[in-house]
């Protein structure tokens, strides 16, 4: 591993403490490696995840705290060894900034699934021992295999949301084939993730029901995201109507709540995937057993799925929905976020605010 810099010529946002509260901060990036890129940070999304360990919530923060895992850019310096990227291409970064390279899941290109551990892009111990620190910043040095070129013709602002709300939704989606035109896909929320899990059901030519606690979500699920159905949860009526009617569920809702009533909307061989982060997960063993159902957990993907979602969104027209806001605005954009008061995702024009 190359050595850390020196000179603290990065200028990011960082949380001191479990209070989560952002503020400028000065520190170092490492010195570029031979297999490095150096990436000047233009746009990063504010995920839950910025969330959580800029306060603290997993108890694991280290402070001060740099959060940032959707990062878009444009590539300024590259090492001596580098082969996939030039000076100016426009790249994307991640969940992940490292891992192992040597196991199974690294040599399948599903490096986020680690045996070592991934290496999470902010506020983890990288292996020379530094302290990530993610994409609320100026720029970022990462190895090569974790960048991801992003179309030039893609916007950077509309890229950034892809790192981890799209992968995350695209991963499960292609692994369990929900990919087969003509199949019908349920949708439980509506937020960064489950807003791009639409958008993917409908590009595969999925009939796409989104399934939410709010009635309040109805016209822009219908309206502005294209879905076929919209089924309020509570509602036994419209629930019992969907029963065995699905051939797969794409959960993405965190909150607590039951599983019972959304199992028994499965076809029979159905699938329903987790990548939300309830407290708990509960459901009748005849939900499962009776209709030879499949409940399946996903995380985000590897470099070769990255890849591979960013290049479709970019053939197909598919963009996030997104909030463009200066670096100023974060503390209140993550309020909203905890709130649940944005349509889909934030996104920091950091190029342009980062001062």
């Amino acid at each position: 591993m190359s050595s850390e810099g020196v000179s603290e010529d990065c200028l990011g946002w960082a949380a001191r403490d479990a209070s989560g509260v952002l503020s400028p901060y000065k520190f170092s990036r490492r010195t570029l490696g031979d297999e490095d890129v150096y990436i000047k940070i233009t746009h990063c999304g504010i995920c839950y995840a910025d969330v959580a360990w800029t306060r603290n919530k997993y108890k694991n923060s280290k402070y001060p705290v740099v959060p940032g895992h959707e990062i878009a850019g444009i590539v300024t310096k590259v090492g001596s060894n580098v082969h996939r990227f030039n000076v100016s291409d426009h790249v994307g970064v991640g969940t992940y900034v490292n891992s192992c390279r040597d196991c199974e899941y690294c040599n399948d290109r599903l490096e986020v699934h680690c045996i070592k551990g991934a290496i999470p892009t902010f506020n983890g111990v990288d292996f020379d021992g530094t302290i990530t620190k993610g994409g609320y910043s100026s720029y970022i040095v990462v190895h090569e295999r974790y960048c991801h070129i992003i179309p030039e013709s893609y916007p950077l602002a509309s890229a950034a949301p892809l790192l981890c709300a799209g992968i995350t939704v695209y991963t499960p989606m292609m692994r369990h084939k929900m990919n087969q035109p003509g199949k019908s896909l349920g949708v439980i929320g509506l937020g960064g993730l489950g807003h791009m899990a639409v958008k993917f059901g409908k590009a595969f030519g999925l009939s796409v029901t989104v399934i939410s606690s709010s009635m309040s979500k109805k016209e822009e699920a219908l309206s502005l995201l294209g879905a076929d159905k919209f089924v309020v949860s509570s509602d036994q009526e419209q629930m019992m109507a969907l029963a065995k009617s699905l051939d797969f569920i794409i959960d993405t809702a965190s909150g607590d709540h039951p599983f019972d009533p959304y199992m028994s909307l499965l076809k029979t061989s159905g699938v329903l995937v987790l990548v939300g982060f309830p407290s708990e997960v509960k459901f009748s063993p005849a939900n499962l057993i009776l209709g030879m159902r499949t409940v399946s957990g996903s995380l985000t993907g590897g470099t070769k799925d990255i890849q591979e979602m960013i290049d479709f969104c970019a053939a197909n027209g598919i963009y996030p929905n997104i909030e463009v806001i200066p670096i100023e605005y974060v503390n209140e954009a993550i309020e909203r976020v905890i709130n649940k008061d944005i349509k889909y995702r934030f996104v920091i024009d950091i190029e342009n605010s980062l001062k």
